[in-house]
């Protein structure tokens, strides 16, 4: 049985366990005005949320107490890091992938760069259990809340239920990280005919919606879909992308689609970290080789940007910042 069909089984389990239980709370996730309707529609509570904030910032879920989700997803880069180009773990050990950000994650159909995981409750389950990562179970994860007098309390208010599970840890999980919406940016408030663009930042616009809008959709930026952007492989990590979950020779060197909201603060860039800044990233996607086997269709065609319109089009990716998400004290401990 491959890892995603696996994953997808678990998934499955928790929406059976779920919908046997009964829990009062605040709702689904809404949509801002004019967004498609989240994926994840599972209700929210205040209790599920600050649960899991709290299993969110434990490094006692690692192997050794020393590694915690937010080491690696930190709250002011778009819960992303920017101190090296792959994610690092317990015992320093280096991964193989750029930690992804965690923005507007209840409108993803799929996770992680290979999009091995299908379900947002599911997703933790991977960095908990990775050797390179946090390098436990999901076993000892439950028995350390369990011992827990704190732990059991919460999860009493939250679920009804002192006795903690892996279905009700990972719904914990789930609400706090569909609850990371980002949605306040300059970009939100022109469409929202709050603000104007200026002259540089709309002439950026006019450029993104030529070059980039067929993989980064509005307003969520991302698209729920993979691709391959050229990049030659890495031969420190020899990563493949989704070719390692699906098998099929045309997923290779396909990786998932990410969001550029907050894109400003969440360098370094691609899904092996390997660019430090957008000018980077832009003199990439204008030096393609279009001749590529694997190229997505999109990118086939060349994308022309002189020096001036790199400017313009970085002026209006920052347009897609919101302070008010990277700073909001009640996503930080």
């Amino acid at each position: 049985m491959n890892k995603f069909l696996f994953l997808s089984l678990i998934g499955l389990s928790i929406l059976l366990y779920s919908a046997q239980t009964e829990i009062i709370g605040l709702g689904s996730i809404r949509a801002p005005k004019g967004w498609p309707e989240p994926v994840y529609n599972r209700p929210v509570t205040d209790a599920g949320f600050v649960l899991g904030k709290k299993l969110f910032y434990d490094p006692n879920l690692s192997r050794d107490g020393s590694v915690s989700c937010a080491s690696c997803h930190l709250s002011f880069t778009g819960f992303t890091h920017v101190d090296h180009a792959v994610s690092h773990g317990i015992d320093d050990r280096i991964g193989t992938r750029n930690s992804p950000v965690l923005i507007n994650l209840a409108w993803n159909s799929s996770f992680h760069w290979d999009g091995g995981v299908n379900h947002l409750e599911m997703q933790m389950i991977n960095p908990i259990e990775h050797p390179n990562e946090m390098d436990n179970t999901m076993k000892n994860v439950v028995a350390y809340l369990n011992n827990s007098p704190e732990y059991r309390k919460m999860f009493f208010k939250a679920f009804g239920d002192s006795i903690v599970n892996m279905p009700n840890t990972l719904r914990a999980f789930g609400q706090f990280t569909a609850s990371l919406i980002s949605s306040n940016s300059i970009y939100d408030q022109v469409k929202r005919k709050e603000l104007e663009f200026s002259s540089q930042e709309k002439h950026g616009y006019r450029l993104f919606r030529k070059n980039c809008a067929e993989c980064h959709r509005e307003p969520l930026f991302n698209s729920n879909e993979f691709a391959s952007n050229g990049l030659p492989i890495d031969t420190n990590y020899n990563d493949v992308g989704r070719f390692l979950i699906t098998n099929i020779d045309s997923d290779s060197m396909q990786f998932r689609i990410p969001t550029l909201r907050n894109i400003e603060f969440s360098r370094p860039y691609m899904h092996d970290g390997r660019f430090g800044t957008l000018r980077e990233v832009l003199d990439h996607y204008t030096q393609i080789d279009v001749t590529k086997s694997h190229l997505s269709k999109p990118l086939k065609k060349p994308i022309i940007l002189s020096d001036n319109d790199k400017k313009d089009l970085i002026s209006f990716l920052k347009t897609l910042t919101d302070k008010e998400f990277l700073y909001n004290p009640r996503f930080r401990p």
